[in-house]
């Protein structure tokens, strides 16, 4: 018969020692409190009560009209839309003040079937060794780090025959048969990631860039006198490196006229991928 073990105490090791509000750095505490403090939406409509989250939730649908995302059409016969809904978070700073506050409409690809509504994924995610080893040569070699933002990001990329139900919120005519025909990706569709880094590799391959082969959110332009700038993309963040501040400031130019883009720092000092 076995032996029950007897119960182990930590009494001598209370965990109030090594984890408490009081420990924590002042920019962290004050990231906690700000956590504990915003209470996001739960639905469009109650989002539509407060001032920060209609803001956000108007800056959304400007955006996605501006870039034609989708156009008003009836469902074709055989044809099946599917919904999405509105997604609410709170975007902080690295000191944890408030950046903004952010609403994003997602369709839900989780609906989606292979072979139907799409055929092959990819995000385009930098591999952590690959950025560290960049931040590295540009502490060693003295070189600026400039950090990019690019709003909306899957927004850019283009699509075939998709059709959603017109979103929660946006006031058009009550005929039951009309929907969206997406133009361009949007945040949820299993293949918006992919055609957004589709597009956006083609702008940088058209400006001499060449792509990693074993990190392919990596691309690297040398100068004919020698020079190197090097670009490398975490889903819609952008970080570019090199000795040479007149392609550097090109590049920018080229990117800022094909999407829309926030250059953050004149140098890199907060860097945090997360959803935009």
């Amino acid at each position: 018969m076995a032996h029950r073990k007897g119960v182990r105490s930590c009494t001598q090791h209370p965990i109030s020692k090594f984890v408490s509000y009081e420990k924590l750095s002042s920019n962290l505490r004050a990231l906690i409190t700000n956590l504990e403090s915003i209470a996001l939406p739960n639905c469009i409509q109650e989002a539509l009560q407060h001032p920060e989250w209609r803001k956000a939730v108007n800056e959304e649908i400007q955006a996605l009209q501006k870039n034609d995302t989708w156009k008003i059409t009836k469902l074709p016969q055989g044809k099946r839309p599917m919904g999405c809904k509105w997604v609410f978070n709170v975007k902080y700073r690295a000191d944890g003040r408030i950046n903004r506050y952010k609403a994003r409409l997602v369709a839900k690809g989780f609906t989606q079937t292979y072979g139907i509504d799409f055929q092959e994924t990819f995000a385009p995610v930098a591999k952590l060794n690959t950025i560290r080893v960049l931040l590295s040569l540009a502490a060693n070699l003295d070189w600026n780090l400039h950090q990019l933002d690019v709003k909306n990001a899957f927004l850019n990329g283009n699509l075939e025959e998709v059709y959603m139900e017109i979103p929660p919120g946006l006031k058009l005519s009550s005929s039951n048969d009309l929907v969206c025909k997406l133009q361009k990706s949007l945040y949820g569709l299993k293949q918006s990631p992919r055609a957004w880094f589709k597009r956006f590799t083609k702008v940088i391959k058209g400006e001499e860039f060449s792509q990693g082969q074993s990190d392919h959110t990596l691309f690297i332009k040398r100068s004919p006198s020698g020079k190197i700038t090097v670009l490398i993309v975490y889903v819609d963040d952008i970080i570019v490196i090199g000795n040479d501040e007149e392609e550097i400031s090109r590049l920018k130019t080229v990117i800022s006229k094909e999407f829309q883009i926030k250059d953050l720092e004149p140098n890199l000092t907060y860097f945090s991928p997360s959803w935009e």
